[in-house]
């Protein structure tokens, strides 16, 4: 007798813990956006939109989550505190979920309804924070809270807590390396708290000195990019290290935008903003490049936690 669906082993699908599931994103190779590449100029995207909680920060979260766990720091009388543009709380709130933790979180009050959704949706207490301060003042306030009640607290402080960065140096980094078999010329990601750049260029410096590593910021201090930092008028996270980058470029917000609605419009990606600033900063470089070259780049976060924003529809395509 012939076997059932069930019965047939390629059909089954192993359960496994939640975190088990971050990390090990695909690598998708941008063809439709860039049909003006010179020749032989290859552009990649790490796909980390499609992590679990739907962001690279899963990456970030869980590695100073397992750590304050390791050190003794976390344990489940405490809440996890931080300060957040929006993804990095949403990843603490899933994995806070996942492994019976409460979350509070700090973000600026102008963060897109979508990620205060997602929050409250996890179970995470939100404090809303002065929006013109952007995640300077979300950071401000995190941390006056953790001072004033530190038994009560565990503050990870994801701007200033090296296993930000070290996620991305033991994980995103050597998937990226593997994945283009070594090919890889230049890596381009924007500056936020900086983990990515950070960890994915640490490791690619060590890899193969060659590798040109090049850093991307908003264009100006009001700015619409989402969890992206213009760092002259910000606080600096004390995990970035500005002698990393061979160079440094700037996006501005209208290019941001335009290049996300193409990713979804050409390529199939519903990606978010600060991903079209990423790809927008990498097709750019690409294209001053010469043959042989491979320029990867990072798809931060998907485009459904910014679906309110004017900027999707037709009539605002510039």
């Amino acid at each position: 007798m012939a076997q059932t669906l069930l019965e047939q082993p390629e059909y089954v699908i192993e359960s496994a813990d939640l975190v088990s599931r971050i990390g090990k994103t695909p690598l998708l190779r941008l063809r439709r956006i860039a049909p003006d590449l010179p020749a032989g100029v290859e552009v990649y995207a790490k796909a980390e939109h499609l992590n679990p909680g739907g962001s690279v920060k899963d990456r970030a979260a869980l590695a100073m989550i397992l750590e304050g766990e390791r050190e003794g720091k976390l344990t489940h009388e405490k809440i996890i505190l931080d300060a957040t543009s929006g993804n990095t709380g949403i990843a603490y709130a899933m994995i806070g979920a996942a492994r019976g933790y409460r979350v509070t979180l700090c973000l600026p009050e102008n963060a897109s309804r979508e990620r205060k959704s997602i929050l409250r949706i996890y179970g995470a207490e939100l404090i809303e924070t002065d929006p013109l301060q952007a995640t300077d003042g979300a950071q401000i306030h995190a941390r006056e809270l953790a001072e004033r009640e530190p038994h009560k607290y565990f503050y990870p402080d994801q701007y200033n807590n090296d296993a930000n960065w070290l996620a991305h140096y033991n994980g995103t980094g050597p998937e990226i390396w593997e994945q283009t078999e070594g090919r890889i010329t230049h890596f381009l990601a924007g500056l936020g708290t900086s983990g990515t750049f950070v960890g994915v260029a640490r490791y690619l410096r060590k890899r193969e000195p060659r590798v040109r590593v090049v850093s991307m910021q908003p264009d100006s201090p009001l700015h619409g990019l989402e969890g992206m930092k213009h760092m002259p008028s910000a606080i600096v996270p004390g995990i970035y290290d500005q002698t990393l980058a061979d160079e440094n470029v700037d996006v501005a917000t209208e290019d941001a935008q335009a290049l996300a609605r193409r990713l979804a419009r050409e390529e199939g990606l519903l990606v978010g903003v600060s991903a079209g600033a990423n790809v927008f900063a990498a097709l750019r470089l690409a294209r001053t490049l010469p043959r042989g070259s491979v320029v990867v780049t990072v798809l931060c976060d998907g485009g459904g936690r910014y679906l309110s924003e004017r900027f999707w529809d037709d009539h605002a395509r510039p």
